[in-house]
């Protein structure tokens, strides 16, 4: 968790930036993604809200159980991993569909794909008592 920790920090906090500054319109025009103002692509882009709201919650609530010493944290922190997983494979599957390869976006996604990957096998052997706290 000591690392990870800062990976759950900054990727929740960030989702919830992010939902914040899309709410408000206050990303400028020449960082949106391709034909952003598409009612499709809103809607799309939208539909990512609950999954990331609920990565950024089990995130959160990870961070607490362990900061209280419940073996809990692991549950939470393997649920959070897996949907943050979950979110990038999903942006980066609709940007291929569409031939879109716009740095800015799929690096965020890349990161939100990968980052996960190099915490489940400790995770996983929290989660089934392999190791305590």
């Amino acid at each position: 968790m000591r690392s990870l920790r800062y990976f759950f920090l900054a990727t929740d906090t960030g989702f919830i930036i992010y939902w914040f500054v899309t709410l408000f319109h206050a990303i400028p025009d020449k960082y949106l993604f391709k034909d952003y103002e598409n009612p499709m692509l809103i809607a799309w882009n939208w539909s990512f809200l609950p999954l990331d709201l609920l990565i950024s919650i089990t995130g959160f609530i990870s961070l607490y159980f362990f900061s209280k010493k419940k073996k809990v944290w692991a549950s939470f922190a393997l649920i959070s991993l897996v949907l943050t997983l979950c979110s990038g494979l999903q942006a980066i599957a609709f940007w291929i569909l569409r031939h879109d390869f716009d740095w800015s976006w799929w690096l965020m996604n890349f990161y939100l794909l990968i980052y996960p990957c190099f915490f489940f096998k400790s995770i996983i052997q929290k989660v089934s008592g392999s190791n305590s706290l």
